[in-house]
């Protein structure tokens, strides 16, 4: 008789000792992997991804045993790192509470759309196809996705996130502005965003520009010449005189005003600082040599400037 009560006892140890030893004991698998669970999926369908990773014994015993002693929190969509011999206790806990490894497109200040496109083309985790979102349409900045989402809904992201920017600062917009709808103040965010790389000129930039709108002057800027030729991509050549005097609605040499639209993507702070310009009466620049401007009020200061920079290509052999 007390045989067999050690023998029963053996027994429901064992019967409790095994499956705590496949839950929570090392699991099989011999080297680090990332395995990414779907949208919608259940403990159920998870168990057989894990398995077909090697990173749990079974898939039966797993599903079991999770319904058993793990927690019924819903399990996370996502790419997931597992260590090698991680438990499936622990891979579970990964699962429903862990957070998935974020992969990332960043859309840099300034990129037209077209270069958008090309880099949500060039991102083989995405999904479907996409058209060229319209220029202006989308907000510089990274952007986490999922493998498998589609880059329509991404774009759609990114569209979003531009419109709640625009109009948060429209809301907060300063006075004596020369732009009057939202729309306005893109465009010339856009032609800010392509004349200077320079955070600090952003404002004087947007001021010159500001001044020249008020007074019917043309904008002058030379990447509205290039966007109706290259839709933003680079030229690789100096811009040709007939090139100066097109008339395509984006040209400010021939037309007076802003372009017809955007001319790139511009980021947060050129948006902001088209509506809140600097205070100045500056109505020219050039380049100074060291990669920013230097402004002038009056036409023969600009020359005076012009003049300057030239004699800084020459030194440079540039001319």
């Amino acid at each position: 008789m007390k045989r067999l009560l050690i023998l029963l006892l053996a027994l429901a140890a064992l019967a409790i000792g095994v499956p705590m030893f496949m839950w929570r004991g090392p699991g099989p698998l011999a080297q680090p992997t990332t395995v990414r669970i779907p949208e919608g999926a259940t403990i159920g369908s998870a168990s057989h991804i894990l398995a077909q990773a090697h990173a749990i014994r079974s898939a039966t015993w797993f599903r079991g045993l999770a319904g058993r002693l793990g927690s019924h929190d819903p399990i996370r969509a996502g790419e997931f790192a597992v260590p090698a011999h991680a438990s499936a206790a622990a891979i579970l806990d990964t699962l429903q509470h862990g957070r998935p490894t974020l992969r990332l497109v960043t859309i840099p200040e300034g990129m037209p759309s077209a270069i958008v496109h090309d880099r949500l083309i060039a991102t083989t985790a995405l999904s479907g196809t996409v058209a060229v979102p319209p220029e202006g349409s989308v907000l510089p900045d990274s952007y986490a996705y999922l493998p498998g989402e589609t880059r329509l809904a991404l774009v759609q992201r990114m569209q979003k996130a531009m419109d709640r920017a625009l109009a948060a600062e429209w809301v907060a917009r300063g006075t004596g502005l020369a732009v009057s709808t939202p729309k306005q103040a893109l465009i010339l965010a856009s032609i800010v965003e392509k004349e200077t790389g320079i955070a600090s000129e952003r404002t004087m930039v947007a001021g010159v520009y500001g001044n020249r709108v008020k007074l019917g002057m043309p904008l002058q800027a030379d990447p509205t010449v290039i966007y109706p030729i290259t839709k933003g991509r680079p030229l690789g050549r100096r811009i040709l005189e007939s090139e100066l005097h097109a008339r395509n609605g984006y040209n400010t040499y021939a037309e007076v005003g802003l372009p017809l639209g955007p001319i790139c993507n511009p980021g947060r702070a050129s948006i902001h600082a088209v509506l809140h310009p600097a205070m100045t009466k500056a109505l020219y620049f050039v380049a100074n040599g060291q990669g920013g401007h230097v402004f002038a009020d009056t036409l023969a200061e600009h020359n005076a400037n012009v003049q300057k920079w030239f004699a800084i290509r020459r030194a440079r052999g540039e001319m």
